[in-house]
């Protein structure tokens, strides 16, 4: 068998990319190849051409794959077209995405190692530098990431999430039926959802001036029928179905909420986060906005902390020395719940209770918010529940636990549609756990861009696959 034939099987670069020479030098292998096809096409959309505007002077060059401990590179004298839309460009391969000094397998295999380790493993497997992970991630997340992916958004979660330090966020959005991150920006609060809004359902083109009134006496030319939109609940409406279709006419416009993505929503979960709930409310007035059990558990505990540490600092300021240190060690078994507690600190909490006093009634509370949600209650009894508590909650005489209950109060609504709906926060939580590894596994990020990248490799609605699993798939 001929060397050329033996690495044009080896490599399967793709449909009328033929191996015409192999040079071996000490450090790399050099395969240079040629393109057989007549027409060129455009990199950047497709358009396809017979007509040549010239050939470029030097060779293209692409890494891939290393063979043995051979870098081996791959060559091509390309042609170019002039393209209608983006102008003179250089002919796409088969083999490699636009403006890429490296192969698809080759892409592929750095991309399937950014979801597994971190930058510096691989730069030193695949002899790159940081930099060139970052932009082949880039590049693989823009090219593989579903285009649709917000077309069919029903149940979604909005949580922030921090990737560095000094306060910098990234707020992630995350499909609740698929378990994907979908959408993901710089920033949190108001901004960051008005953002992601705006992408589900741009502004409409400015339309177009109107045409200058005709002369009198002049004949009428027939107006171009305007489009017909079909209403329903798919694209395809069956006959006799929807709406009764008719002829939009000059000056009508289509209302944008009949088919905006944006109405199609039915539930919003976050937390307490003012921001996120205002943007809801202003784009997505009909969905439900679910506050996470969660968080109203959390808010329950910091304000018994806060009880707690107060308390001690009482404590510090008396005569006994020892008093305070004997109840620093209660924070746990206040915390903790009760079926979790060691020996210790049940005792603790035991030694808590004979003492009453306000640090007892502020654990009083705190459990009864999380009797709340405790498995098997009915939206009925949650609803009693939670008006139960918000008496007391009033009642209570301690200031962290009433600005609790005013908290409560003013996401009760929310907090209902959560039980109702059995929509929580639990999944974007834990896509949340995913995303904080990830940031700091791979850290060294200089850019939001970069971290969005990696997270929707990882956690977005991406399939990776190996080099050997594409070509087997018949992917490649």
């Amino acid at each position: 068998m001929r060397v050329t034939t033996a690495f044009s099987r080896l490599l399967r670069l793709g449909k009328g990319v033929v191996v015409k020479k192999v040079r071996f030098e000490p450090d790399r292998v050099i395969v240079e190849v040629a393109l057989r096809r007549r027409r060129l096409i455009c990199p950047e959309c497709g358009y396809s051409t017979r007509a040549r505007k010239d050939t470029r002077p030097e060779n293209s060059v692409w890494r891939h794959l290393d063979l043995g401990v051979w870098r081996l590179e791959v060559q091509c004298r390309r042609r170019r077209l002039w393209c209608p839309e983006h102008g003179a460009r250089t002919e796409g391969v088969p083999f490699a995405r636009p403006r890429s000094e490296f192969t698809r397998d080759f892409e592929c295999l750095v991309a399937w190692l950014a979801t597994r380790t971190d930058k510096t493993t691989i730069t030193q497997v695949l002899r790159i530098d940081w930099g060139t992970v970052g932009r082949i991630i880039k590049r693989v997340c823009d090219d593989e990431l579903d285009a649709d992916r917000l077309n069919d958004l029903y149940d979604i979660g909005i949580d922030e999430v921090s990737w560095k330090r000094q306060h910098n966020y990234l707020t992630l959005v995350a499909n609740h039926r698929r378990g994907k991150i979908v959408w993901g920006c710089a920033g949190k609060g108001e901004k960051a959802a008005d953002a992601f809004f705006a992408e589900l359902d741009p502004e409409p083109a400015a339309a177009s001036p109107p045409a200058p009134r005709a002369a009198a006496r002049q004949p009428r030319e027939a107006q171009a029928p305007a489009i017909m939109v079909p209403f329903g609940p798919c694209p395809t409406v069956p006959a006799g179905h929807g709406i009764p279709a008719a002829w939009l006419t000059d000056g009508c416009e289509l209302d944008p909420q009949l088919v905006a993505r944006a109405s199609r929503l039915t539930a919003i979960s976050m937390d307490m986060t003012g921001g996120y709930a205002a943007s809801a409310r202003h784009h997505a007035p009909q969905a439900a906005r679910c506050i996470d059990p969660y968080h109203v558990v959390q808010l329950a505990n910091q304000a018994l902390d806060e009880v707690r540490r107060a308390y001690w600092n009482e404590l510090r300021s008396l005569s006994d020395p020892n008093a305070a240190k004997r109840f620093k060690n209660a924070r746990w078994a206040l915390l903790k719940a009760p079926a979790k507690l060691t020996d210790a600190q049940a005792t603790t909490l035991a030694r808590l209770k004979a003492a009453g006093g306000e640090v007892w009634r502020a654990y009083t509370l705190k459990e009864a918010v999380r009797g709340i949600f405790e498995p098997g209650l009915s939206l009925e009894d949650v609803t009693i529940l939670i008006d139960r508590l918000l008496s007391r909650l009033a009642r209570s005489r301690l200031q962290p636990f009433v600005r609790l209950g005013t908290t409560i109060r003013k996401h009760r609504d929310g907090i209902l549609d959560a039980i109702r709906l059995g929509i929580n926060q639990g999944r974007t939580e834990a896509l949340n756990n995913k995303v904080r590894l990830i940031t700091r596994r791979a850290y060294g990020f200089h850019s939001a861009k970069a971290a969005l990248a990696l997270i929707m490799l990882t956690c977005g609605p991406i399939t990776l696959h190996l080099p050997h699993e594409l070509h087997a798939l018949g992917i490649a």
